[in-house]
């Protein structure tokens, strides 16, 4: 069974394979949300549209499913991957498939040198 590292949190879960990122840490009691979006009508419920499950993937990205159009589409309008393209994805969009580490709520990077390219 893969193994999810939360790094902010220092807490480790096993889930099984196939498992939502999402639906796993909130089970788990891991807080992905912050600000407003903590509030029941503050987020999108794992739909994909809000865009605030965002986390960092630091290690394990090849364990995660393939991102979808969706995803890549939110992530960009809400400009939260400048800079981590690679590496950030929607907790609600990702399934587990192998063992992955994760920062919750990565900060912005709007003022990083990606920014403005």
């Amino acid at each position: 069974m893969p193994i999810i590292k939360f790094i902010n949190e220092k807490k480790e879960i096993q889930v099984p394979e196939g498992s939502n990122l999402r639906s796993e840490a909130m089970r788990a009691g891991v807080g992905l949300y912050a600000g407003i979006h903590k509030l029941p009508i503050g987020n999108c419920h794992g739909l994909g549209q809000c865009g605030s499950c965002r986390v960092l993937v630091t290690k394990g990205m090849d364990n995660l499913s393939p991102m979808r159009t969706l995803e890549r589409l939110r992530l960009k309008i809400s400009m939260a991957y400048i800079g981590n393209e690679d590496t950030m994805r929607l907790a609600c969009q990702a399934r587990v498939n192998g063992d992955i580490e994760v920062q919750t709520k990565p900060p912005l990077n709007l003022f990083g040198e990606n920014f403005f390219s």
